[in-house]
Order: C-alpha cells, then structure tokens, then sequence
C-alpha cells in the first residue's frame, strides 16, 4: 500500500513537471521557429549566438529557486517553519541583488558582450537586441523561477505547472503576433519571451496571496549560513545552465570556422531540440525531489531511494521513445527550422540530429542522479559531476573529436561526455554503496 501511494505521488509530482519544463524550454524553440521563419538563417544564427546569455539568466534563477526551495522543503518536511521561512526571505534578496545586476549589464555591456560571442557584420545587430533585452528582463525571469521553486515545494505542483505551460503558450502566441502581423522583427521576438515570466509570476501569486500558502516574508538581515545552503544546493542546477551555454558559445565558435554561419544556424536547430529533449529529464529530476527532500527532512530513506529507482526507470523508457523519435523524424524535424530550403543546413541538421540525440539515456540517467545526490544532501560529489558534464569533459572532447573528425566529431561530443560521466557515476557507486545514500 504504502508503495503505490509513493507512485502516485511519484506520477503527480513528475507528470506535471514535465509538462510544465517542457513548456518553460518551449520559451526558446518559439522563438527559433517563429526567427527562422521571419528572419532566415541569419536570425536563426543571431539567436543561437544570443543563447547562451539566456542560459546564464535562467541559471541563475535555478541557482536561488532549486537551492533555496530544496532547503525550504527539508526545513518544512522537518516541522521548522521559522527557518523554512528564513530562506524564502534570503532568497528574496539574492534574486534582488542579481535581478539589478543585470539590469545594468543589459544597458551598458550589451555590444561588448556580442563581439566577444563572435557575431560577425550580418548578424551583430539582430543579436545585440536580443541579449540587451534578456537582460532587461532579467528580473522576472529571476522571480518567475524562484516562485516556480517555492509554490512547487509548497504543495502546489499543479499550479506551478500551469504557470509554466500558460507562460510558454503566451510566449507562442506573441511570438507570432510580434513577428508576423506586427513585423517587428528581432525585438519581438526577445520581448514575446521577456512578457511570458510576467504571466507566470501572475498565476503563481494566485498561491501567494491563498490559504494554502505557509510561505512568509520574515524580518532578517543578511544570513551568511543561510546564503551558502541556498547556493550550495543550487550550484548544480547553475552549472548545468553556464554550461549549457559555455558549450554552446564553444561549438558556435567551432561551427563557425568550419561551415560559416549555416553552421551555426544548423546547430541553432539542434541546441534548441536539446533543450526540450533535456527539459523533459529536469522535469523528472525536478518533479522528484520534493519528494526526495521531505523524505530525508523526516528520517525516511527508503522513501526517497524509491523515488529515485522510479525516475530512473522513467528516463530510460522515455529515452528510447524519444531517440527513436528523432532518428526516424530527423529529416522532417530539421525541415521544420529551414524556411529558405537551404540544402547544406538540411544535411547538418539531420546529421547533427542523429548523432548528438544518443546522448539521450546518458543525460537522463546522470541529471537525475545529480538530482538525487542534491537533494540528499551530498553536494559535492553532485557539483563534481555537473562540472564533469558541463565543462571538463565536454569542452576538451569538443576540440580534440573536431580536429580529428571535423563536423562530426563536434556532434559526437556530446553523447561521448555524457556516457563518460554516467560511466563515472557507476564507479562512484560501486565504491560508496555502503557508505552514503546513494
């Protein structure tokens, strides 16, 4: 009995969390889809370019909500409200702090930043909006994922969910509107997504301002301890989102110098279905641990080690339904992105989804584990493996496969690191089995 009321729970937690980070990823593929339609190769180039700066926004929105919520979820799980309160304030002033630090980036480094990406003449104009703009917004960006974070730890799955799919859909509507009936090109895009966070901070006051809300705004000054829980149970998530867009400035640079801007614009397509593909996993990882974490908040390992087993065994059956997917569906995907018929676009495309989407079972299996370790408090081997993935693997595997095997060495670098570091995480597991929760 108790199993099957932890599946359900399992099954309520998850379902609406992938739905909900699907749509979050849904932020960018409108704009790639719409971009490309209106703008060509050239915007589609402008926008991967622009990306990654994205990237460093939402991880960092990640880096307080994830940290700050798991903390909240034990603090509560444990009967502590008081503190469980203190974080959420403590929160509140870091997604305070970085909010107007990239304000001010976003008004005076935006054209340094740009040229340091690597946009050349073509495309520097288009890409310098859109960066400019995400900044700007940057705010509520920041807001919109620490609200996601708390309502979810708070009992409110469903809710946030709806957050996150009604904000995508906006997004995909005036997406639309700006770019086609409006014709205001690049800034349309950028501001369709810099309005959707606002939406989803409006549904998720709905939880705020209700009865089941047990969050607080509590009077306290700056928390040092606090602070470093925060980001230690967030750096994870962080650095998965600076190196998704560390890689991605790196293989547009590669891309660059081996097929112009038609490669990047090729990549622009698969590093978008990567992150609905990989958003698909955050959300068992991210559906899961409120679960994991109230667990271990009340003594209850064998709760959370369930969860873990089940997340496990969603990933690889989705795995093989989504990679199979992809293979069968490359060419059709990639015509989806190429509005002007470019041939050689085509042909990189699908190429590049054949090869980079094995990566599949391994992303998965490693983000949820990384999840897993996080939410039960061993945060180092966890940071350990984010690093592994995001940077210390990925990069190097990148430049020495490209020299020796060009375009295709690029798209293999990926599925290549990926089963390197789950090959890792089962060694760490054989030699600590008997010594930590995982």
């Amino acid at each position: 009995m108790k199993n099957s009321e932890d599946l359900r729970a399992y099954a309520k937690y998850t379902a609406l969390h992938v739905l909900g980070m699907i749509g979050l990823s849904c932020y960018i593929l409108a704009d790639t889809f719409f971009v490309s339609k209106a703008l060509g190769t050239n915007g589609l180039a402008a926008l991967n370019l622009a990306i990654p700066v994205y990237s460093i926004v939402h991880g960092t929105g990640l880096l307080i909500g994830i940290g700050g919520g798991m903390k909240f979820s034990i603090l509560r799980g444990g009967g502590n409200r008081e503190d469980a309160n203190r974080v959420f304030s403590q929160a509140v002033w870091i997604c305070a702090a970085f909010g107007l630090l990239f304000l001010i980036t976003g008004v005076y480094a935006a054209d340094p930043i740009v040229r340091l990406l690597g946009a050349d003449a073509q495309v520097f104009g288009m890409t310098c909006t859109y960066i400019r703009w995400i900044l700007l917004f940057a705010p509520a960006f920041l807001a919109n994922n620490l609200l996601l974070c708390f309502v979810r730890n708070d009992g409110s799955p469903q809710l946030s969910m709806a957050a996150m799919l009604v904000s995508s859909l906006s997004n995909v509507l005036l997406d639309y509107l700006f770019l086609f009936p409006l014709g205001m090109g690049m800034f349309g895009a950028v501001l369709a997504t810099g309005l959707s966070p606002l939406i989803g901070i409006l549904i998720l006051m709905l939880h705020m301002l209700g009865k089941k809300n047990t969050i607080r705004i509590s009077r306290c000054g700056f928390d040092g301890k606090t602070v470093a829980g925060i980001f230690s149970g967030g750096v994870p998530s962080l650095i998965a989102e600076l190196s998704s867009g560390v890689v991605m400035m790196v293989f547009n640079a590669l891309f660059l110098t081996l097929r112009g801007n038609t490669g990047v614009a090729a990549y622009g397509v698969i590093a978008n279905l990567s992150l609905v593909v990989v958003s698909i996993y955050t959300g068992l990882a991210q559906g899961m641990q409120p679960l994991v974490s109230s667990s271990i908040g009340a003594g209850d390992i064998a709760r959370a080690q369930r969860m873990r087993k089940y997340a496990l065994f969603t990933a690889l059956f989705l795995s093989v339904l989504l990679y199979a997917g992809l293979y069968l569906g490359a060419e059709q995907v990639a015509g989806i992105f190429n509005s002007e018929g470019n041939a050689a676009l085509q042909e990189m495309a699908v190429r590049g989804v054949k090869l980079y989407f094995i990566a599949c079972p391994f992303v998965g299996f490693n983000g949820i584990v990384a999840m897993y370790m996080t939410a039960t408090e061993h945060v180092l081997p966890a940071q350990i493996l984010s690093l592994l993935r995001g940077f210390f693997l990925v990069i190097p595997a990148a430049l020495l496969l490209s020299r020796f095997a060009g375009e295709i060495g690029v798209w293999c670098a990926f599925p290549v690191t990926e089963c390197a570091a789950t090959a890792g995480i089962v060694l760490y597991a054989a030699g600590k089995r008997r010594k930590t929760l995982f």
